[in-house]
C-alpha cells in the first residue's frame, strides 16, 4: 500500500514513532544491496529520514561512493515491520557532517528510542530526502 511522505495515515506515522529496529539498504560500488540494522527517524513535515552513524562505517561509504559517480545521491531505502505491520520509506540520501544537522539528528534518535548515543567525534547523520513510503501499519 502506497502513503504520502508529506501526509502519511495516523497509523503510518504512529508505526514510525514506535520503538523498532529498521534496516537500511544502501547500494554497494558493485551494485549489490548492503542492508544493516540502523534506528532511524521520520520527519514528514520535512519529507526527510534520519540515520546516525559513524563516518566510517560501510553504509557511510557506499553512500559516498555512490554520490561520486554521478550527479544527486544515493538512492536508499529504509524498513521496519512488526509482525503483519510494515513500512518502507525510499529517497535519496546525503552525509551531513555539520554539528547542527547531528545534534539535530541525535535529539530525534533519542526521542524516538529512549536513550541519547554516547557522543562520537565521528558521527554523521545520513539524510534521506524521501519519495516513497509504502506499508501496511
Amino acid at each position: 500500500m502506497s502513503h504520502d511522505v508529506l501526509n502519511p495515515t495516523p497509523e503510518y506515522l504512529a508505526f514510525w514513532r514506535e520503538r523498532h529496529v529498521c534496516t537500511l539498504t544502501t547500494p554497494r560500488p558493485d551494485g549489490s544491496p548492503h542492508v544493516v540494522p540502523v534506528g532511524v527517524t521520520y520527519d514528514p513535515e520535512a519529507g526527510v529520514a534520519r540515520v546516525i552513524s559513524n563516518k566510517h562505517s560501510k553504509k557511510v561509504r557506499n553512500v559516498l561512493a555512490a554520490q561520486a559517480t554521478g550527479p544527486g545521491s544515493a538512492r536508499v531505502a529504509v524498513c521496519q515491520m512488526e509482525g503483519r505491520r510494515w513500512a518502507t520509506l525510499e529517497g535519496r540520501a546525503v552525509v551531513l557532517t555539520d554539528e547542527a544537522s547531528v545534534a539535530e539528528a541525535v535529539a530525534r534518535y533519542a526521542e524516538r528510542y529512549g536513550r541519547t548515543p554516547s557522543p562520537n567525534p565521528d558521527r554523521v547523520v545520513l539524510e534521506i530526502t524521501l519519495d516513497r513510503a509504502m506499508g501496511r501499519a
